[in-house]
């Protein structure tokens, strides 16, 4: 959610990718609730960290969004990019009956909105005055 996120919101200034230690299939609430607010990831793949690494790639931020909890287990990702950390509750852990479990998705999904429009409009100005 977080990449579609971010290529919506600041797209023009940054190319966001994601990648994960297991890389798996979607989840569907995640899907769902994307699409919801207009944004569809339906098609994309996960992607291996490892991959990514591996592929050369050199990013500019690279930002975790693993929960509290998960902390230890987010990748740390070599190279000179300015790191930063969110952490967001793993829409995968949600628990309850389908209305619920799409209810607290979509808190998620809001939460994750909310903090990459803040950076980006913080980002994107300094890269204006730049």
């Amino acid at each position: 959610m977080a990449e579609a996120w971010l290529n919506h919101t600041c797209g023009e200034y940054f190319e966001a990718q994601s990648a994960g230690l297991e890389p798996g299939a979607l989840n569907p609430l995640a899907v769902e609730v994307m699409a919801e607010a207009g944004i569809d990831i339906s098609k994309k793949k996960t992607q291996a960290v490892f991959d990514v690494f591996v592929s050369g790639q050199l990013f500019a931020y690279v930002i975790t969004v693993c929960d509290e909890a998960s902390a230890e287990k987010c990748p740390i990702f070599p190279g000179p990019a300015t790191r930063l950390h969110w952490s967001f509750p793993d829409p995968s852990e949600v628990q309850g009956s389908e209305t619920a479990k799409l209810e607290q998705v979509r808190l998620i999904r809001d939460e994750i909105q909310a903090k990459i429009e803040q950076w980006c409009e913080e980002v994107c100005l300094q890269t204006a005055t730049m």
